[in-house]
């Protein structure tokens, strides 16, 4: 709920992660997880408003509603415009903060993914900490298809490296993280 308790609020709150979720799954429709089963993609993005949520304490709406978006700018055809005038500045620039950078190839821009990391916003850094948290269990349960052991190990380090920049914005989350490295293959 928000800060001033109103139903009101309350209610604009529940409106902008309900608004959020059904944007989200129309955007990724018709796309699926890389895993065994290639389930729904908007599984994802509806697991990381669920960790930051009850595993996180995280109830501050625009986090949730950020997380339930975080991949339209990087996987779909969304602009940030759109974003903006759908859901506000703050939502739309938590969603560009966590937005790999598409122009770039994969191993440039998993190192700026590291070096943005410690530089973003607190809100940012939860919705980035979900997203490892996401990623990881994915990796363990079912990995993507055609990659070997030592590819999802390196994705694993990764994620570490990651995570190790933005430490201290929320130790539930920070724990939950490391509990699955410990999985690693």
């Amino acid at each position: 709920m928000s800060s001033t308790g109103s139903a009101d609020n309350h209610d604009a709150d529940m409106g902008l992660v309900l608004r959020a979720a059904r944007f989200a799954a129309w955007k990724h429709r018709d796309q699926r997880r890389k895993g065994r089963g290639a389930v729904p993609y908007i599984n994802y993005p509806l697991d990381l408003a669920h960790v930051l949520w009850f595993e996180g304490g995280v109830a501050d709406p625009v986090i949730l509603a950020a997380a339930l978006l975080h991949d339209t700018l990087e996987d779909t055809q969304t602009t940030l415009q759109e974003l903006q005038g759908e859901f506000g500045e703050q939502v739309a620039s938590i969603v560009m903060e966590v937005t790999d950078e598409p122009t770039l190839n994969w191993r440039a821009r998993k190192k700026l993914q590291i070096s943005r990391a410690r530089l973003a916003s607190a809100e940012a850094k939860q919705v980035k900490l979900a997203d490892k948290i996401c990623n990881l269990l994915s990796m363990v349960s079912s990995p993507p298809n055609g990659w070997p052991v030592e590819r999802q190990r390196a994705y694993f380090d990764w994620s570490k490296e990651v995570v190790n920049q933005i430490r201290g914005v929320n130790p539930e989350l920070e724990q939950r993280f490391d509990q699955i490295w410990k999985r690693r293959p």
